[in-house]
């Protein structure tokens, strides 16, 4: 089992590999989100997240998923577009991908082990299920899909050592 997230290399949403070792020594929000789920303008507080802790090393990686209530049954492409121009977001997009069973992003499926929800479940239950990775790359904090990304600052902060 990994010990961090820097050996897992992700898609990104136009098609690029991208390694997670390009992170190090930052505090991210990885996030999987859907474009059409009553969750879905979080994303306008997810960015005002971005905005204001970019510039001290954080980020905010989103994955869009269609596994629960189809709500994200757009192309890639469609779903970035849609993104920046409704929810003006900046932050890094990845390509869809599923978080539960067996075809499940081995990312989500070390931050579930590494993170697990109440009780000790593992399943991610819905859209806009939230980790908070410190800066050596370690899942600190699983946030339930109702938690609102400005509910998560002060563990930014935190983390961020502000």
């Amino acid at each position: 089992m990994q010990n961090n997230i820097y050996n897992f290399t992700v898609t990104t949403i136009d098609g690029k590999q991208k390694s997670l070792a390009d992170y190090k020594g930052k505090a991210i929000l990885i996030v999987n989100v859907a474009s059409y789920c009553g969750f879905t303008p979080q994303y306008k507080q997810l960015q005002e997240l971005y905005w204001k802790y970019s510039e001290r090393g954080f980020h905010i990686l989103a994955f869009p998923c269609n596994q629960f209530g189809h709500q994200e049954p757009d192309t890639n492409d469609y779903i970035e577009k849609s993104c920046r121009l409704n929810y003006g977001t900046t932050f890094p997009m990845f390509a869809k991908i599923d978080v539960n069973g067996a075809n499940a992003e081995p990312l989500f499926a070390y931050l579930k082990s590494a993170a697990p929800g109440f009780f000790g479940s593992q399943a991610i239950k819905w859209n806009f299920t939230k980790f908070l990775i410190d800066a050596t790359g370690v899942p600190v904090k699983r946030y339930a899909p109702i938690t609102s990304p400005r509910m998560i600052a002060k563990d930014i902060e935190r983390e961020l050592h502000i």
